[in-house]
């Protein structure tokens, strides 16, 4: 008997034994709890092992040959972990609840990363889901409207960046961000693919910024491009097609009004009626040099990791037609990254991002707007253009010369590889060290032919050159950055106290040169031409040496530089952050100023971790914030040498029979240094209603001093260069959100907005206030106690209506006056109208930014909708300036002045009449605009047919970019960009299209 008991025990025992080892696969789905969105990007590691994959865009997950007694571990930044014993079950799901108490959220800071609530400062994250399924070359272009303080202008043509400010113009000198490319310094992200972007952090406070030193001052903007990701072995395709369109035109007049106002303009200035007899047609130019552009972007990746390896590779190419025919821009990228882990402590690896840009041959629009629309588009044939009417000839071109017949005459090829490699090690359970060497290399080439352009002129009754040279043009930059980082990160948490601290040293060379050359001969002189379709045959040595022009540049810089950072929070509340970064640099180092200093300090609050908070529900966080610092900025006054200015011919002397050229100094530099950014900010980050409710307002304040003017000297002394400029940007964001699920079978939502107002101002430039800088023509005008670059001019009181009105008001010693002229405002109230009555009369910098977008999600569908806008700043109008041809008219100008009485606004139709030409707010234009930036909807397949077909995920999607815009001004555009002194000048602004797109994103 006890042997049968013995037996049947140890039958039992072996049978939970072998139920324990048996090995079984387990899927699942993994959801986030607030929306009901699927997780995407959860790890999931089976605990006490390596072994672990991540979920795809779907949440779905699966794991293959495990132990059925094993432990999952679902894991991501922000949400609770959890811990799932399968005890045998083979489905397992898990719903994600956000770490509200200890906010993991993980952000790069620059030269590390740190978990958002021990921050005190403004940084915000934009995910790669974003801004990947956007029809845009550009990654910044998609971030449009998204963050608060982030001033993005996007241009419709093909290829073209973006322009960027951040919480306004901090300097006369430039406003442009820097750019931290997998910790490389960089000017520019246009070689970047979008599709390779895995996640970008903004930087715009000076408790984040100090540590960039001289270049933190205008905002930094740090990517970082994809890597694998342990236990993932994956392979992503994603594609998309559309198309493009121009669906909002000029307004110019046709034919029939062209002749009307013609008539008139021509009995006003006591001239002839024209004769049209040549001249009958009615074209459309806008439509005649516009087109359908088709576009492509397709992408595919590999990821691989084992145990102690990963790697990862992007290659991607994108194809996209202009808005004017022929133009045509592609771009072939490659991402490659590799890390190897020698052991737990000791790793080396690789980044490269590399690639090669055909950019369009860009043609304008001004042709288009300008030309006679009674001038047909190409002779009775249709094989040879025609020429326009001779009122205009002579400036203004048939449109078609430039996008058709020298369509293509440019070739260009731009390559650039940045990367780096890097070694990094832990040791002493607190400490990690990383080295990284990092180089940056772009070659841009450029060669095109400007052949002869000949025409039907009906005047001639036959053919007519209208140039008689045939020239070649070359030419090609290089420039090379390479950069150093030695970082060493200490980290460590005792008794409620949690330090992490930073120290390293940097360096950073960069070096750009530039070669070019032209090449030209005169009809006469041709024995060979140059074919237009042989492009092998466009190089300067196809031209014998009959005229010829070269030219160069070339300039190096170097800075060396010692960072320290302290991160330290008490028991998760009380927060401190400093930052220190000395810097040193070639730029000043003939005037002793090679050194310089910047730091900040930043302190904030968790006012939810106190007790008398944890009585309440409606508040879940509330972090209180502020911090101040000092910036440097780069700007050297647009000199690359500023201490040592260039030689300029200075007349000339005899000396018997020699005459000898006199050379003196352009400017004497005044001792001098980097410009400054003072900069302070406060404000609080809170979340409600059970973590639905996100708001937050932060008030920025930052001052620039030092900056590098020109100032004319007096008596005829030379001009200097000088620190003496000072410029003040402050301002309220507010950023917020709502998220919520509001049914059982799946429906959620999300909206979010932000807000941002700029008040810009200069402080002075120089001696004093009268000291302004003008640009532009004296069209902007930078002074100070008012904003950058703003416009300047006559105010308009109306039109005079008759000469007795001209005689009772305002004497005007600007110019003479009649019935139907411009009548300008007294500003200084002395009675006459001078030079002295302009004054501001437009600030194209805006008085608020905002942004708004909705997304929505039922099931398996998602749809989303972004809007964005500007609101108080204004757009002067140059294009249409007649002071050097006649050109076609707005049709604004159907309600010209023509009698007493017929208009208020309208001047007379007489470009004789210069007083009606002079910079005033007639040419002013509402510049405030509200528009519909994107709209896209997604449908994601199941699991269940996606296992049938082997596939991991698939997504389709539909999405129609600048889908409508409300704005008021004439041009094609309301987004137009600048310089830091002349912006939102349009002088024939390239159109905004919009753009059609359907793609799919696969993962198998």
């Amino acid at each position: 008997m006890k042997l049968k008991i013995a037996t049947f025990l140890s039958l039992l025992l072996y049978s939970v034994m072998l139920f324990a080892q048996q090995q079984i696969n387990v899927t699942g789905k993994v959801t986030e709890g607030v929306t009901g969105d699927p997780a995407i990007g959860v790890s999931v590691l089976v605990k006490g092992t390596t072994l672990g994959t991540v979920t795809d865009i779907d949440g779905n997950y699966s794991l293959s040959n495990l132990s059925n007694n094993a432990t999952l571990v679902f894991s991501y930044i922000g949400m609770v972990t959890v811990e799932e014993p399968l005890n045998g079950r083979t489905v397992v799901n898990v719903i994600m609840t956000e770490d509200v108490h200890a906010l993991e959220e993980v952000v790069v800071i620059g030269y590390g990363a740190a978990r958002k609530r021990d921050l005190t400062g403004s940084i915000v994250s934009v995910s790669a889901e974003e801004i990947s399924n956007r029809p845009t070359t550009n990654l910044l272009s998609s971030v449009q409207g998204k963050v608060a303080g982030v001033q993005i202008v996007n241009t419709g043509r093909a290829g073209q960046d973006p322009e960027v400010r951040i919480r306004g113009t901090n300097s006369i000198n430039g406003y442009s961000p820097l750019y931290v490319v997998d910790g490389l310094f960089s000017d520019n992200i246009n070689y970047l693919n979008p599709a390779d972007i895995e996640s970008m952090e903004i930087l715009k406070d000076p408790s984040s910024l100090a540590i960039f030193g001289v270049r933190g001052a205008n905002g930094v903007i740090i990517v970082n491009t994809k890597r694998a990701k342990r236990g993932q072995t994956v392979v992503n395709f994603n594609s998309s097609l559309g198309f493009k369109e121009v669906t909002h035109k000029m307004p110019m007049t046709n034919a029939a009004q062209f002749k009307e106002l013609y008539d008139e303009q021509r009995i006003n200035q006591g001239l002839g009626i024209f004769d049209y007899s040549d001249w009958t047609a009615d074209t459309d130019w806008q439509d005649v040099i516009f087109q359908q552009g088709f576009l492509t972007n397709n992408n595919i990746s590999i990821t691989g990791s084992g145990e102690k390896n990963r790697f990862y590779m992007g290659i991607g190419y994108t194809s996209e037609e202009g808005n004017i025919k022929y133009e045509k821009y592609s771009r072939l990228t490659l991402n490659l990254s590799s890390e190897y882990s020698v052991n737990k402590a000791l790793r080396f690896g690789y980044q490269v991002n590399a690639s090669r840009t055909n950019p369009a041959d860009a043609k304008g629009v001004n042709g288009a707007i300008r030309a006679a629309p009674i001038s047909p588009v190409y002779d009775e044939t249709g094989e040879l253009l025609h020429t326009l009417p001779d009122f205009q000839r002579a400036q203004v071109w048939n449109p078609m010369i430039d996008v058709e017949t020298r369509a293509n005459h440019t070739i260009a090829n731009n390559n650039r590889a940045a990367g780096n490699i890097y070694g990094e090690f832990d040791f002493l359970n607190h400490f990690s060290f990383k080295s990284t060497f990092s180089l940056d290399y772009a070659v841009n080439e450029s060669r095109g032919l400007s052949p002869i352009i000949t025409v039907f002129n009906p005047d001639l009754q036959g053919e007519e050159n209208l140039t008689t040279n045939e020239s070649i043009s070359q030419s090609k930059s290089t420039r090379t950055v390479a950069q150093s980082d030695y970082i060493l990160t200490y980290t460590n948490n005792f008794g409620g106290h949690n330090l992490t601290a930073t120290g390293g040293v940097t360096t950073n060379f960069t070096e750009f040169s530039s070669l070019g050359a032209s090449r030209s001969q005169n009809i006469e002189d041709i024995i060979f031409s140059v074919p237009s379709d042989n492009i092998d045959k466009w190089w300067i040595s196809s031209i014998a040496n009959k005229s010829s022009a070269n030219s160069s540049s070339q300039n190096k810089r170097f800075t060396m530089s010692y960072l320290l950072r302290a991160l330290y929070n008490y028991n998760n509340r009380y927060l401190f952050n400093a930052s220190y970064r000395r810097d040193g640099a070639s730029v000043f180092r003939s005037v002793g100023n090679t050194w310089d200093n910047f730091y900040s300090f930043g302190a904030g609050w968790v006012a939810s971790e106190e007790a008398f908070m944890s009585d309440q529900s409606l508040i879940n966080y509330l972090k209180l914030k502020g911090s101040w610092g000092v910036l440097g900025s780069q700007n050297t006054g647009g000199y690359n040498y500023p201490t040592y200015p260039r030689l300029q011919s200075s007349g000339s002397a005899v000396f018997g029979d020699n005459i000898i050229t006199g050379y003196s100094v352009e400017y004497l530099p005044q001792n001098l240094n980097w410009e400054k950014t003072h900069a302070w900010e406060a404000g609080f980050e809170v979340t409600m209603f059970d973590n639905r409710l996100r708001l937050e307002p932060v008030f920025y304040n930052k001052t620039t001093k030092d900056i590098i003017v020109m100032l004319s000297g007096f008596s005829g002394a030379k001009n200097s260069l000088e620190n003496l400029g000072e410029i003040r940007n402050r301002g309220l964001e507010i950023s917020a959100s709502w998220s919520d699920k509001i049914s059982d079978d799946g429906f959620h939502y999300v909206i979010s907005g932000n807000l941002t107002t700029i008040d810009n101002k200069v402080l002075s430039l120089g001696r004093g206030p009268d000291d302004a800088i003008f640009a532009a023509g004296g069209i902007s005008r930078s002074l100070e106690g008012y904003p950058v670059g703003h416009f300047f001019g006559y105010k308009v009181a109306g039109v005079y209506q008759n000469r007795e009105d001209v005689k009772t008001y305002y004497p005007n010693k600007v110019g003479s006056v009649a019935p139907g002229d411009l009548k300008f405002v007294d500003v200084n109230g002395d009675g006459v109208i001078t030079q002295d009555d302009r004054t501001m009369i437009g600030n194209p910098t805006p008085d608020l930014t905002y942004g708004l977008s909705v997304n929505l999600g039922y099931r398996n569908f998602d749809f989303s909708v972004e809007m964005m806008g500007v609101y108080g700043n204004e757009i002067y109008r140059t294009w249409d300036d007649p002071t050097y041809a006649q050109l076609n008219y707005l049709t604004d100008r159907m309600g010209r002045w023509h009698g007493e009485g017929t208009s208020n606004w309208e001047p007379i139709l007489n470009p004789s009449h210069s007083i009606n030409l002079i910079n005033s707010n007639y040419y002013l234009e509402d510049g405030s605009f509200f528009r519909i930036r994107n709209v896209q909807l997604g449908y994601t397949f199941e699991t269940d047919f996606l296992q049938k077909v082997y596939l991991k995920s698939l997504r389709l999607f539909a999405n129609v970019q600048n889908l409508k815009t409300w704005t008021r001004n004439t041009g094609f555009t309301p987004e137009i960009g600048g310089s830091a002194l002349a912006f939102g000048i349009d002088g024939g602004t390239y159109p905004m299209p919009m753009i059609y797109t359907f793609g799919l994103n696969l993962t198998f």
